[in-house]
């Protein structure tokens, strides 16, 4: 068995060393604007950071996050620590993991479950597609089962407090919190229920409860709408990749809806041998580990049975008369539209595969000492990947924003009517990025900025306008009234010069004009539209509990580890 104090350190370098292949073009200055992901210099805790704007909370709690630790340092710079941060702890935590449940691995074994767990299609297209912070909740669930089989072997309070931290962790999104529900009742919820572990069942609830709280709290108080439209399974669903078919590209770990966002290799022949690599890798290790199964951890099976359960419901979820069906019940059924985005599911996989790379690593052991079969694995898992490096071929990088955009934030201030844009929508393509993003604008600056929440993916309306951003929206399309604007809580619109011509020229004050924006002031907006003092003083403490449960639950495992590795 590898000590602890030569794991640990080699995880960390390893995870780290990959981490920076892949992220490096985002490691210099600047900021990230292409598709989900955004960044700013400066962001605030606004109505829609707290999850209390005009749409769903789905940024929540990343945007309190960012918009918190971005008075201290630029925001850019804070994006990027927390993306290395996610895919080197992933690495650790997946490494740690493999130990775990298969302490003959090695370390070896451990550094062939950080290589698949950081250098795969999911992690690939995530990227590209622009969510980071998905890649938080992604990293925790290595952690997670490091908790769970700490409090299944009853090491004590050590193990409970890894996994609240991990919980909370995985809670950074939404989607998370709920990837981290079905491992937990995987993995611990349904062996303490058999062993009637009453009590440490309460507590497992409770960890999650804390770890979801800032989403759930925002989507109670909040009045967002909490269903969405009647197309996001058809449209959300996993893409079949050229002969590969739905079944072959889920077993792949790829199969992202946006055709964009997928990694050049991935679009060709090359990604069914790409695939094909990959799961030999799997098959040789779920292999050695059928064999061996009496020596093992029972919770290798459940990882097992939950990756063969994840395939199946993402492939059949893709098929279209289920497509439609679950589209269907997600406009009338809240929380149904949290799982459109099958995809992102295929997470709950990794944690297999990751063991089985450590038990593929003991089974080319047999005949080839450990560093050679170390290498083997490596190769297999790297090479079918090869543009994941350098920022996923050169596509995920920085951007420098023009003056302008920092002269509207100065301006604008908090306590004057929400912000509107011209042209309206949430969708961008800028003369300074190379692909379409989400606006910067709200996370830039002090006001909230309506948000009509209308989502339009080829042309389908995915999720329809409603609202006090629908009622902005229609104002401006009709030449918009400054009555009209001020009337709906709205103080300032932003026109962008490329736009088509908007009526406000002439009907309100413009206060900044540049090359790129125009600021207009909205005289007398009305009070009131924004979420009250009560909804945020409750949202504001779902988000502190959130924190400390993160921050101590990490520190007191961190001094547990440290007391009981040898010195």
């Amino acid at each position: 068995m590898t000590s602890p104090r030569h794991l640990l350190p080699t995880l960390c370098l390893v995870s780290a060393a990959l981490s920076a292949l892949v992220l490096g073009p985002v490691l210099r200055s600047g900021h990230l604007l292409y598709r989900d992901a955004v960044s700013t210099p400066r962001s605030f805790v606004t109505d829609p950071a707290l999850g209390l704007g005009d749409v769903a909370a789905r940024a929540v709690p990343q945007d309190w996050v960012v918009a918190m630790l971005s008075r201290l340092v630029d925001g850019g710079a804070v994006v990027t620590a927390i993306t290395f941060a996610a895919l080197t702890l992933a690495g650790v935590g997946y490494g740690r993991m493999a130990i775990r449940l298969v302490p003959s691995a090695g370390l070896s074994g451990a550094v062939a479950a950080a290589l698949v767990a950081i250098w795969n299609p999911y992690v690939a297209e995530r990227l590209l597609q622009g969510h980071w912070s998905l890649m938080v909740s992604y990293a925790a669930l290595g952690w997670i089962v490091v908790g769970a089989v700490e409090v299944m072997r009853r090491q004590g309070w050590p193990g409970w407090a890894q996994l609240a931290a991990a919980t909370a962790c995985a809670g950074f999104t939404p989607t998370g919190s709920i990837l981290a529900a079905v491992l937990l009742l995987v993995v611990l919820m349904i062996p303490l229920v058999r062993e009637r572990r009453w009590r440490q069942i309460g507590t497992l609830c409770g960890i999650w409860f804390l770890g979801a709280l800032p989403w759930l709290t925002a989507t109670l108080v909040g009045t967002a709408p909490a269903t969405t439209g009647s197309d996001g399974f058809t449209v959300f669903g996993a893409r079949a990749e050229s002969g590969l078919g739905t079944l072959g590209t889920v077993l792949g770990l790829g199969g992202i809806w946006n055709a964009d966002a997928v990694p050049a290799s991935r679009t060709i022949w090359w990604a069914a041998v790409a695939t094909l690599l990959l799961l030999t890798v799997v098959a040789v290790g779920a292999r050695w580990l059928w064999a061996h199964r009496d020596r093992h951890d029972r919770l290798i099976g459940a990882l097992a049975v939950l990756a063969g359960v994840t395939v199946l419901a993402v492939t059949i979820a893709a098929l279209g008369p289920v497509a439609d069906g679950l589209s269907r019940l997600a406009a009338d059924v809240p929380g149904v539209g949290l799982f459109r985005d099958t995809q992102k599911y295929l997470a709950l996989m990794v944690p297999f595969f990751a063991v089985a790379a450590a038990a593929a690593v003991i089974a080319v052991r047999r005949w080839v000492p450990a560093g050679f079969a170390l290498a083997v694995t490596a190769l297999l898992i790297v090479a079918p990947l090869p543009d994941l490096a350098w920022g996923v071929g050169g596509q995920v990088r920085t951007i420098t924003y023009p003056a302008d955009w920092a002269t509207v934030a100065r301006i604008v201030p908090a306590d004057r009517g929400a912000v509107a844009v011209w042209p309206t929508g949430a969708v961008r393509r800028y003369a300074f990025t190379d692909v379409p993003s989400l606006d910067p604008l709200p996370r830039m600056v002090r006001a909230p900025v309506t948000d009509s929440g209308l989502l339009t993916v080829d042309g389908v309306v995915v999720d329809p306008a409603s609202g006090r951003g629908a009622d902005v929206d229609a104002v401006l399309h009709h030449g918009g009234s400054p009555s009209s604007l001020a009337a709906l809580g709205v103080g300032w619109v932003v026109v962008e010069n490329d736009a088509p011509p908007t009526a406000l020229a002439g009907r309100a004050t413009a206060v900044f004009s540049g090359s790129d924006l125009t600021l207009y002031r909205i005289g007398d907006p009305v009070a009131g539209a924004d979420a009250s003092a009560a909804s945020r003083a409750v949202v504001i403490s779902a988000h502190l509990l959130w924190s400390a449960t993160v921050l101590l639950g990490a520190g007191a495992a961190m001094w547990a580890a440290r007391r009981r590795t040898p010195r």
